[in-house]
């Protein structure tokens, strides 16, 4: 089996930008692009817990990337490229790494991103992985938790809860017959380069559950919400699934959908600034304590076992 070194050197380097030296050195050097402020993320996915043990080594790659582009998205940052830590049992083949690094160099491409360096470890069971991510934004012009007021509106883009059927469907609790709900739960969509600065006045990705995100807006802006469970966007075929798996699709998370803060007076330019990317509105914040109701179509609350997804 090839050492650390070769596999660097084969499957790494190809993918890394001027900054990152041909991973030769032990730090990259990045020039910051004038006038602009650095946005910094990091993310880690473990075997087991993020991804499970057959799942395709690209898609893991891609997914790897796409969660902390999800970060950089809701901030309204612009991704510049990212470091890789990479920890692998000494039994991984080298297939895995060849596909795992076609995940990365696929992503690298579409999203206009480079690898700027990283570490490479071994472990002695399963896989760990960790990208931190470099982007940019205009000073002043990140979006923040905190920057809700009383009377935004609530908005998410795209549907919820598609991620948590998938993980479902991937472990042959339900039936996926086309495939999608897989698909949303091994590769997310980040919404990334919307232009939402001056729009929004808080954003978060909806990775923990939506109900939880949404919560740590509250938190941060000291504001309650209370968001209507009927409004709340779903993939076409939910209605098969009933209520049986509501509560999963609101606080399992994993969808990286973005949860947006909006002035009724920005709503206009919200969609203008989304396009092609469904938004819709679910709720609203209000003053009180840092709560989210959620209520059914009789305006009668729901309550749920948990909030959303917790390490510890």
């Amino acid at each position: 089996m090839p050492d650390e070194f070769t596999r660097i050197a084969t499957h790494l380097a190809p993918l890394a930008g001027p900054e990152g030296l041909g991973l030769l050195d032990d730090a990259a050097i990045l020039k910051p692009q004038a006038g602009r402020e650095l946005v910094l993320t990091v993310d880690q996915m473990l075997e087991g817990i993020h991804f499970l043990p057959n799942d395709p080594p690209d898609l893991i790659a891609r997914k790897l990337l796409r969660r902390n582009l999800s970060d950089l998205a809701a901030m309204a940052a612009t991704p510049a490229g990212y470091l890789l830590t990479t920890a692998l049992p000494p039994n991984t083949p080298e297939s895995w790494l060849e596909q795992f690094a076609q995940g990365l160099a696929q992503d690298q491409e579409e999203y206009a991103i480079k690898l700027f360096g990283g570490d490479s470890s071994s472990s002695q069971t399963h896989i760990s992985l960790t990208a931190t991510f470099i982007g940019h934004v205009a000073p002043g012009q990140a979006l923040r938790r905190n920057g809700a007021r009383p009377g935004d509106l609530i908005y998410v883009t795209g549907t919820i809860g598609d991620a948590a059927l998938g993980l479902r469907a991937r472990k042959g609790e339900l039936l996926d017959p086309t495939g999608y709900l897989t698909q949303r739960s091994l590769l997310p969509s980040p919404r990334i380069n919307l232009p939402l600065a001056g729009i929004a006045s808080a954003a978060i990705d909806v990775s923990d559950g939506l109900l939880q995100d949404i919560l740590h807006i509250c938190k941060a802006s000291g504001l309650a919400a209370t968001i209507q469970a009927a409004q709340i966007p779903t993939f076409p075929e939910a209605a098969a699934f009933g209520e049986t798996y509501q509560e999963a699709r609101l606080t399992d998370g994993d969808d990286y959908e973005l949860v947006l803060a909006i002035q009724p007076e920005n709503q206009t330019a919200l969609h203008a600034a989304c396009g092609d990317v469904p938004v819709h509105q679910i709720g609203v914040f209000h003053p009180g304590p840092p709560t989210v109701t959620v209520l059914d179509i009789s305006g009668a609350p729901i309550t749920f076992s948990k909030q959303g997804w917790r390490h510890f």
